[in-house]
């Protein structure tokens, strides 16, 4: 692994764009000092982060720097940083904090959200995290409380997906907004903001954001049509339908 280090390409602003710190009159001032080296765990799991990272820009779930994926590694969580494109991202910009939210690897500032991400790792078994601004999800979480039961696929999430209450990005609150509509559930929405899933692995946590903006669009294309209204599912369907996919897959077919 590259050593990471501060140098001149570093851009205005409180961090330069690979993370020099800079005064509050604009002045350059002296870098942070490196922190401790990547193991060969963390650069396989950054590489496979920034993999997923692209992924949900080339998906449609991400315009711009509008998300963010965290993996965890040990007691190391390594995350996307904050505002710099997913295709710039190197080898030699792994960012990584401890459970508590230090600083542990990199120089790049970290995501704005990382307070939901530790919220999650906090709080779960969850191997990676998945967070992203997708349109139908986000245009849900407008509309209801609750993602009507459209489609048995809820059941993979742990039942009916919640919203949480809206609370300004970056917050605690959102933070715990967040967990009181996960509970008992691998994903949910957030009021005006998005979606956030989570799951044992980077794999995992990717497919089910991809299948919660799925049926947001599906509910939000049957709710289109004039004079009709979408069945839905009870919660005994619902219920079946989650013990059922518990055991989905090669192993319980």
């Amino acid at each position: 692994m590259a050593e990471q280090r501060w140098d001149e390409r570093d851009g205005p602003g409180e961090r330069g764009e690979r993370g020099g710190r800079v005064g509050r009159d604009g002045a350059r001032g002296v870098p942070e000092p490196l922190r401790r080296e990547v193991s060969a765990a963390e650069a396989d799991a950054w590489r496979d982060l920034v993999g997923t990272a692209r992924r949900t820009v080339a998906d449609g779930l991400v315009v711009g720097t509008s998300g963010n994926v965290s993996v965890r590694v040990g007691d190391t969580v390594l995350v996307t940083p904050s505002g710099v494109p997913y295709d710039r991202l190197t080898p030699d910009d792994v960012t990584g904090v401890d459970l508590d939210g230090r600083q542990v690897l990199g120089t790049l500032v970290p995501t704005s959200e990382l307070p939901m991400h530790l919220a999650v790792y906090g709080s779960t078994g969850a191997g990676a995290v998945v967070h992203t601004h997708a349109l139908h999800a986000t245009a849900v979480s407008t509309l209801v409380t609750e993602l009507p039961a459209i489609h048995y696929m809820s059941g993979a999430l742990g039942g009916a997906v919640r919203v949480a209450p809206y609370a300004t990005y970056g917050t605690d609150e959102l933070a715990e907004n967040m967990l009181r509509a996960l509970a008992g559930r691998s994903g949910c929405l957030l009021r005006n903001h998005g979606a956030i899933t989570y799951g044992s692995t980077l794999s995992e946590a990717y497919d089910r954001t991809a299948q919660l903006e799925w049926m947001c669009r599906l509910w939000l294309t049957a709710s289109t049509v004039p004079g009709l209204a979408p069945t839905l599912l009870s919660p005994a369907q619902m219920a079946q339908a989650a013990e059922k996919l518990r055991g989905y897959g090669q192993g319980g077919r």
